[in-house]
C-alpha cells in the first residue's frame, strides 16, 4: 500500500554512503523539491568528478564514509550490494540509536543489514532507475525497530524522486523483479515499437519519439484514470479495426506470457544471489 509522508524536522542532516548514480538522483530530488537544503546533505567519494556532480548542486563533500555517519541523522547506504558488507562491518562502531539507516542495496536483507551494522533503526528501500527522472517506483519495508516516523521520514525523501509503497521485506525480491528491472523491459518495448515504424516507413527519430511518448501517455492514463490497463485496451480496439489487428500478432507471439515470464525469472534470480 501507499505510505504518508511526514516535513522533516528543521536540521535534519542527510548522509549519502556511496555517491553512485542513485544517490545523485535522491540528492537532487530532495534538494530541489525543498524537502531538505542542499546543505543540509553530505557525502565522500575518492573520485573528483564524483565529488564535483554533488558539490555542483550544494551537497557538502566530506573526506570519508566515517565522517559523513557522524555527521548525519539519516544515512542512506547506496553501495554496490557486493560491498555492503564490509561497508557496514567498517562503519559499525558509528552508528547509534539516534541515526536512522537506510538501504537501497539490491538483494541485501533486513537480517543482514541489522547484523553487519549492529544498528536497529533500519529501512529497507528499493528504488529503481527512473528516479533520475523523478518518476521512481519505490517500495520500502520497515525494520522491527522503525518508528512510524521513520517511515514518515523516508516516504518524504523518495517523493522527492517519484513515487513510494510500502510492503513486507517477504515481497521485495518480487518487486526487484518487476519494478527495479522493468524499466529495462520497457527500454526493449519502446525500441522495438520504434524499429516497427522504421520498418512501416517512418523516419528514424519521430518513430522513436512517438513510441516513447506514447508509452509515457499510457501509463499515465493507467495512473490518472484509475481504470483498469484491459479496460484502456478494450476501448481502443475497434471491431476490426488496425489496433486489434495489432493486439492479435502479439498474442501470437506469447507477448504477455513472456512479459510475465521475465518479471518471475528476475524474481527468481534475485532470490538466488540474496542468499
Amino acid at each position: 500500500m501507499a505510505t504518508a509522508s511526514l516535513p522533516l524536522p528543521e536540521g535534519l542532516r542527510l548522509g549519502f554512503v556511496g555517491a553512485g548514480k542513485m544517490a545523485e538522483s535522491i540528492a537532487r530530488g530532495v534538494a530541489m523539491s525543498g524537502v531538505l537544503p542542499p546543505s543540509s546533505i553530505r557525502t565522500a567519494h575518492r573520485l573528483p568528478e564524483r565529488r564535483e556532480v554533488f558539490r555542483s548542486f550544494g551537497v557538502k563533500i566530506l573526506e570519508n564514509n566515517a565522517q559523513v555517519v557522524d555527521d548525519s541523522d539519516v544515512v542512506i547506504i547506496s553501495v554496490k550490494p557486493q560491498v555492503v558488507k564490509d561497508v557496514l562491518l567498517e562503519l559499525n562502531p558509528l552508528f547509534s540509536e539516534g541515526k536512522l539507516l537506510v538501504s537501497v542495496a539490491a538483494g541485501i536483507k533486513m537480517k543482514d543489514l541489522r547484523e553487519w551494522s549492529g544498528h536497529s533503526r533500519l529501512v529497507r528501500v528499493m528504488p529503481n532507475t527512473p528516479s533520475a527522472v523523478g518518476e521512481a517506483a519505490s517500495v520500502m519495508c520497515l525494520g522491527e525497530r522503525a518508528t512510524k516516523t521513520d517511515g514518515e521520514w523516508v516516504a518524504s525523501l523518495f517523493t522527492a524522486i517519484g513515487k513510494i509503497w510500502i510492503a513486507d521485506e517477504k515481497h521485495f525480491d518480487a518487486v526487484t523483479g518487476l519494478s527495479a528491472s522493468g524499466p529495462a523491459y520497457i527500454f526493449l518495448a519502446i525500441e522495438a515499437m520504434a524499429d516497427g515504424g522504421v520498418a512501416a516507413g517512418l523516419p528514424r527519430n519521430l518513430a522513436l519519439s512517438l513510441a516513447s511518448q506514447t508509452v509515457l501517455g499510457s501509463a499515465a492514463m493507467v495512473n490518472r484514470t484509475g481504470k483498469h490497463p484491459g479496460q484502456l485496451k478494450d476501448d481502443v480496439a475497434s471491431p476490426a479495426g488496425t489496433t486489434i489487428a495489432g493486439i492479435h500478432e502479439l498474442e501470437k507471439g506469447g507477448f504477455r506470457g513472456t512479459l510475465m515470464n521475465a518479471v518471475i525469472a528476475a524474481t527468481n534470480r534475485c532470490r538466488e544471489l540474496s542468499k
